[in-house]
C-alpha cells in the first residue's frame, strides 16, 4: 500500500491553490471541475506532472460553500524542511502565517513550528 492524498473541503479553491503554491512552494498538479456534481478539485504537490511518487493534498471546493467548521479531530499535516528558520521566513515574507515559532518541539530537540491556511488548517514544518 501507499498513501495517496489527503483531502482538504476548502471555501475558496483559487485562493487555496495560491497559498499552497505560492506560501509553501507546492505545484498544482492537476484540476478537475465537476459542475454537475457541484464540486471542483485541485491537487497539490511538491512534484511535477501527473503522477507523484509522494503523497499529495487534495483540495476540495463543494460549490456554494465558503467555509468548513474543523472539529476537534483534526489534527495537522506535517512537512519535512531542510532549514526551519529560512523556511518560516520565505512563508512569512510569501504572506503565510506563522502560528508556532520555529523551536524546539516541548521536552525535545526536533525543532518545529506551525503555519496555518488561509482555511484554518494547520501545517507542521519539521526540521529533516
Amino acid at each position: 500500500m501507499q498513501l495517496l492524498h489527503t483531502m482538504l473541503r476548502v471555501g475558496n479553491l483559487d485562493r487555496s491553490i495560491e497559498f499552497y503554491t505560492k506560501v509553501m512552494g507546492m505545484n498544482l498538479l492537476r484540476r478537475t471541475e465537476r459542475p454537475e456534481q457541484k464540486y471542483s478539485l485541485a491537487f497539490v504537490g511538491y512534484e511535477q506532472g501527473n503522477v507523484s511518487n509522494q503523497a499529495e493534498i487534495e483540495l476540495t471546493y463543494n460549490h456554494g460553500v465558503d467555509s468548513y467548521e474543523l472539529g476537534t479531530a483534526y489534527g495537522h499535516i506535517a512537512l519535512g524542511v531542510k532549514d526551519l528558520y529560512k523556511t518560516c521566513e520565505d512563508i512569512r515574507v510569501a504572506g503565510g502565517t506563522i502560528t508556532r515559532e520555529p523551536g524546539p518541539v516541548q521536552g525535545g530537540n526536533t525543532l518545529i513550528a506551525f503555519v496555518q491556511d488561509p482555511d484554518g488548517y494547520k501545517i507542521e514544518l519539521i526540521q529533516k
